[in-house]
């Protein structure tokens, strides 16, 4: 296997940017079109990788290891397994459309598509990486695109979400830091894979392992978010630009999950089965606790944003149930909420851009208006509500049996059958929002708002085919999912 393709998909993106940011002269539609092809050609290796894995012996592929600082024994390592393919498939699949949903950006649009380029290569690159360092320096690569962002193009109080962002993912990232070096000082090691292989040799045991653990998973529950380091996710979503919005809760929140399962449990599995009930405990907090504050919602935007919250909370339930099913399921739901999540954020923006309104109070009847916008923000939503034959409803179904069959925590079927009250506080709230802004009675003053054009129903179909096809054939992501967590699950016993 051509282990290139990995920097090339990281790569395109990061030269679509040094082209818009550095060559003078350019005009809005070449920039538009620079930033197009290469986040076309960086989706086109990621399908080409994701199509040529193979599914028998599993592991790391396409790998790619050069020595890098030496002197800390940091390597230039990249590679994918099972897990990390298909986000790395939907962080490109997002950052294609994300160029086309702001096609119709005007306001430094050098900078926006600099910016927003940048921000999909640091993404894949957390998702890439297999050294500890590399690993965060692109996590933490990602947050200046994203303050940018939204303190340039969004809306509201934008400084003071930017800010908050910042702050919230600073405090996460030095927890995440202090873990990483604890880690390297007592394994002598920053490759993930040797670690978790126990290949790293034992230098010293600066601290209890459980602080180690304890120090990386604050960093992750900030990103994922986990209930109370919540807060910063509904001003963020509310305030960033639609682009912004939809790599947020489509990607970039899927960062703290991931590094769940890469890092906390699979180094450290008896203490992630030691801490599964308290972790289980929060995971149910955040479901419950953020559709009940989504019900009370009447900003559209504001209202996703918390949905995301509870959602994210299915994510933390599937990892820390600790079982080869759940973790597969956690895996599905980060895919599946990040097509859901961003076809919701992308369909809100149309919305709100076409009406010039976002309070649900005083939005109503708009089905009539945009009827292909209704279509298919209502698919959406039932996607997110769990929908049979959409992959909302796959992800949900294989997380809840998985959590609720396995025999690694105990008290898990408690848990999750508190979890499965979320379900039903999604339906009210999504049928809510949908009844109050297209449903209702028709409201004239909304008579002369335009629906979908061309090139938005380009990106809102391929998003619907790819909810229903996963929905209808979950076995496409999981067959490769459970190739990555299944020697996880296999080292708790699960």
């Amino acid at each position: 296997m051509d282990s290139g393709y990995l920097l090339a998909i990281i790569l395109l993106p990061v030269a679509g940017t040094i082209l818009i940011a550095f060559i003078p002269g350019l005009s809005e539609r070449l920039i538009r079109y620079i930033a197009a092809v290469s986040t076309l050609v960086s989706l086109i290796l990621a399908v080409v990788i994701f199509a040529g894995f193979d599914r028998v012996i599993g592991g790391i592929q396409y790998e790619m290891k050069a020595s890098w600082i030496e002197a800390v024994n940091a390597n230039f390592h990249l590679g994918v397994d099972g897990l990390s393919l298909p986000l790395v498939l939907l962080t490109a699949f997002l950052g294609f459309v994300v160029v086309l949903i702001s096609w119709k950006i005007h306001e430094r649009v050098r900078e926006y598509f600099a910016w927003l380029l940048l921000l999909e290569a640091s993404i894949l690159g957390v998702f890439c990486s297999l050294d500890l360092l590399l690993f965060f320096i692109f996590w933490e690569i990602e947050v200046i695109p994203m303050y940018f962002l939204i303190s340039i193009w969004g809306t509201g109080r934008r400084e003071y979400s930017s800010i908050k962002y910042v702050l919230y993912t600073l405090f996460g990232s030095a927890f995440m830091l202090a873990g990483i070096l604890s880690l390297y000082f007592t394994t002598g090691s920053l490759s993930m894979v040797d670690i978790a292989n126990r290949d790293g040799v034992i230098v010293q045991s600066i601290m209890p392992v459980a602080v180690i653990f304890w120090l990386l998973i604050i960093g992750f529950a900030v990103k994922l978010p986990v209930f109370p380091l919540h807060t910063w996710l509904p001003d963020a979503h509310t305030d960033a630009p639609t682009a912004g919005s939809v790599m947020l809760a489509g990607a970039l929140i899927k960062m703290g999950g991931y590094g769940m399962i890469r890092i906390c449990v699979s180094i450290f599995p008896e203490v992630a089965q030691q801490f599964a009930p308290l972790l289980l405990a929060l995971a149910v907090i955040s479901i419950l606790y953020g559709a009940a504050v989504t019900l009370r919602q009447t900003d559209l935007k504001r209202m996703i944003a918390y949905s995301s919250v509870s959602h994210m909370g299915f994510v933390l339930l599937g990892v820390f149930a600790l079982g080869d099913v759940s973790l597969t399921g956690a895996g599905l739901q980060m895919v599946s909420h990040g097509l859901l999540t961003g076809l919701l954020f992308a369909m809100a923006g149309l919305t709100m851009h076409n009406v010039e309104e976002r309070d649900l109070t005083k939005l109503g009847g708009l089905a009539r208006q945009m009827p292909v916008i209704a279509i298919v923000f209502s698919i959406a939503g039932l996607g997110s509500l769990g929908l049979p034959l959409t992959s909302g409803f796959a992800a949900e179904f294989i997380t809840f049996t998985g959590a609720f069959s396995s025999t690694t925590v105990a008290g898990v079927e408690v848990y999750t059958l508190l979890a499965v009250l979320g379900v039903v506080l999604a339906a009210g709230y999504i049928l809510w929002m949908l009844q109050r802004t297209f449903y209702g009675p028709v409201l004239e003053q909304y008579n002369g708002v335009k629906d979908a054009d061309k090139l938005e129903k380009v990106y809102m179909f391929a998003f619907v085919a790819l909810i229903l096809l996963v929905g209808i054939c979950p076995f496409i992501l999981t067959d490769v999912i459970k190739l990555g967590v299944s020697p996880i699950a296999m080292l708790i016993g699960g």
